[in-house]
């Protein structure tokens, strides 16, 4: 049986222009910054994006020059608002209680070059390092997908560590624009304007992986979807799903772990 094709002409807008909702479910408290990437690393982790020790997220707040980061040592899921560090733009210490490892210099070079990038999240989830092992990027076979539409790109040269400034331009002067790097036999750096998008879109990627590595195993091809819907539903998803995720996520995370706050 051949499935029933639509060929849509116009290209859906989609996204808050198209509907916006009256009123969505808030997490129920104020949080601080600290609090709120505290509650990231713990999503995250959840979600299987995390790797043991390794990985950082960094946000650099509107209007602020220094960034708040992960210490080094602290798994993604045992990390609390008070083991936030910060750092200047250089990957400095200036502030928390713990050390900070040198591959801050993935973060700090981004956040230099790119205004946009004010949330940089790198790690090693386990099926996009199989597609970093192949340095190939998934397809976009499902609707979910499409919040990486145009997004993506492949750094395909591995060197080791970055545990330098000059290191780190460099790495940011090939990904340029692209706000979801798959980086060669490494892993995954994730950019975005707020924490509620990047931790949106990090939560993701690794389904959006799995899910194209499952696909590519079967012999007929996959059914591709209409460039025509592609647009209207990023932005749909991202532009409605971002804060709501967030704040769903955050709420699940408070019953089962509250001491995330402290």
């Amino acid at each position: 049986m051949n499935p029933i094709q639509n060929d849509f002409e116009n290209e859906r807008q989609g996204g808050l222009a198209t509907w916006t909702p009256r009123i969505t479910p808030p997490i129920g408290i104020d949080l601080t910054d600290e609090q709120k990437l505290a509650c990231a690393f713990r999503i995250l982790a959840n979600d299987g994006f995390s790797e043991n020790i390794s990985g950082h997220i960094t946000w650099q707040l509107p209007g602020e020059d220094h960034l708040l980061v992960n210490p080094w040592g602290l798994w993604w899921d045992e990390v609390r608002a008070s083991d936030v560090c910060t750092v200047d733009t250089d990957g400095r210490v200036v502030g928390g209680r713990w050390d900070v490892t040198p591959a801050i210099h993935i973060h700090t070079e981004l956040h230099r070059r790119r205004a946009d990038a004010r949330v940089v999240i790198h790690n090693h989830p386990y099926h996009v390092c199989v597609l970093a092992a192949l340095g190939e990027l998934p397809h976009i076979v499902h609707q979910s997908g499409c919040v990486y539409d145009g997004d993506m790109a492949v750094v395909a040269e591995y060197s080791g560590e970055i545990d330098s400034a000059a290191l780190g331009d460099r790495l940011a002067a090939q990904i340029g624009d692209a706000s979801v790097i798959i980086l060669a036999s490494h892993g995954v750096i994730v950019t975005g304007p707020t924490i509620e998008e990047a931790t949106f879109r990090a939560a993701t990627i690794d389904r959006a992986c799995r899910l194209w590595l499952d696909v590519r195993r079967h012999e007929s091809e996959p059914l591709e979807l209409p460039r025509s819907v592609v647009t209207g539903m990023k932005a749909s998803i991202l532009e409605r799903g971002s804060d709501v995720f967030f704040a769903g996520a955050v709420r699940r995370l408070l019953r089962a772990d509250p001491d995330v706050l402290n």
